[in-house]
């Protein structure tokens, strides 16, 4: 099969079209005819020598993915033979086959393509672990959205306002803020020309946001903690700003905070099954009735990984960007 490969740490021009051995599926997994791949930050980090993946995965790239199942054991997920799905994997997804476990794989949902539903799955794991799961977002309550453009921005966007919530998020640029308004964010802040700490005073009267998704950390911390109304929540899921903030630990006390974070890619298969189950109950539905989408900013073929990764790099993207292998 086709795939491509990391020959080395470095920019874009390190991801190389290669040859590899089609990939055997073990118990409880299924082997997936890829007809498109995500690219997602996680995979930029592992391209650049900062993600290695977990033991056991693939060394190749590619978090999430959607075609047909062609081998191994869907059964043990109630799939069959021939099943469009789309799946989160731990890596190999740029590459024309790939293994996932059958618990991870969910069908495409009524009315999407592959290539959309390719974009599923690393955005809407995350955003549901992060945001309700571990965020708690709750009925009548309000959410914070760092980097409101990306692809887990868009998707946390969309989903939040289509289950009520109030949503504030911020992005890179006033275009950015048009588009994401355009998707239901209630207010967008560019943060390169207003402090988002002034505007979500401004917004809540005071109060606060009750959620946080934030994708920067650093010298965010302090100033998350600022927007956090009583008993908010600030979970964390990348470190794009630094590793290193100031905490005002007697602010956290008085006003009961929560600061958490996480990370998906290394978690066991029983964990990600089970938000799978919460997606397909919760939000399948949502998709099928066209109330939420996924946005795709661009798609490459995939000999063109390196064009993608280097506009992912350039951070032009409004969505998500994909690989297909036509």
């Amino acid at each position: 099969m086709k795939a491509i490969e990391i020959t080395q740490p470095g920019g874009p021009e390190v991801l190389q079209l290669t040859d590899r051995p089609v990939p055997t599926p073990g118990p409880g997994e299924v082997l997936i005819k890829v007809a498109a791949a995500g690219i997602n930050r996680p995979d930029v980090l592992q391209r650049q020598g900062g993600y290695a993946p977990p033991p056991g995965a693939s060394d190749l790239p590619g978090l999430e993915i959607a075609g047909n199942i062609v081998d191994g054991d869907p059964a043990s997920a109630g799939l069959a033979m021939n099943d469009a799905v789309c799946a989160l994997v731990t890596g190999g997804g740029y590459a024309q086959y790939c293994v996932a476990p059958a618990a991870q794989c969910l069908p495409v949902p009524k009315g999407l393509s592959l290539i959309q539903a390719a974009a599923l799955p690393e955005t809407y794991f995350t955003v549901w672990s992060n945001v309700f799961d571990r965020g708690r977002l709750s009925p009548g309550e309000t959410l914070l959205v760092h980097g409101g453009a990306s692809g887990i921005g868009t998707t946390a966007i969309t989903l939040a306002r289509a289950f009520g919530h109030t949503v504030f998020a911020t992005a890179g640029s006033d275009e950015r803020v048009q588009a994401i308004e355009a998707l239901g964010c209630t207010r967008g802040i560019n943060y390169h020309t207003q402090d988002f700490v002034e505007e979500i005073q401004a917004l809540t009267d005071g109060r606060g946001v009750d959620v946080i998704l934030d994708m920067v950390a650093g010298d965010y911390l302090p100033r998350n903690i600022k927007c956090l109304a009583e008993d908010g929540r600030l979970v964390m899921i990348a470190q794009l700003g630094g590793m290193h903030g100031q905490v005002n630990c007697w602010r956290v006390m008085v006003r009961r905070l929560t600061i958490t974070g996480s990370t998906l890619r290394s978690r066991p298969v029983a964990f990600k099954a089970a938000i799978a189950q919460a997606l397909k109950e919760r939000v399948w539905p949502l998709l099928e009735a066209g109330t939420i989408e996924p946005l795709i900013h661009a798609t490459f073929t995939l000999d063109e990984a390196a064009k993608a990764h280097a506009m992912m790099d350039a951070g032009e993207q409004i969505g998500k960007i994909v690989l297909t292998m036509d």
